[in-house]
């Protein structure tokens, strides 16, 4: 493996994507952190063709997930974690999808993390990933 990466690959990347400005949920926006069709590819791209440009999302104001993407904040320590904020009843990214942060905390109950877990029982006879 080179550390430059593979040459034709990156030579395809460079054709058909540039990088961008990109808005992420519950952080915001981050200059240059996101790609986009090149304007080669104009035609296919899908903000263009369907003006869908200029769409945002918002977190409720009780959702802490970009603190908790970011590290500032752990979880359980969002007074909305395991109340109003539930894998049913999601109010962020964090806690929308199975990997997020909220998701796996909320399902694994794992707050001290100096102490080993307690399984939750519908886990029981699962494999350990």
């Amino acid at each position: 493996m080179r550390p430059e990466g593979n040459p034709a690959a990156r030579a395809v990347l460079d054709d058909v994507f540039e990088v961008t400005d990109r808005a992420w949920r519950g952080i915001g926006v981050i200059p240059d952190s996101g790609w986009r069709l090149s304007g080669r590819y104009r035609d296919h791209d899908a903000e263009h063709r369907f003006a869908v440009d200029g769409i945002t999302t918002r977190e409720p104001a009780a959702c802490r997930s970009g603190e908790v993407l970011q590290g500032l904040l752990k979880p359980h320590e969002c007074e909305a974690f395991g109340t109003t904020c539930t894998p049913r009843t999601p109010l962020g990214a964090t806690m929308v999808s199975s990997e997020g942060a909220c998701a796996a905390y909320y399902l694994y109950r794992r707050l001290d993390l100096s102490t080993p877990a307690t399984p939750d029982a519908s886990l029981e006879g699962s494999p350990v990933v």
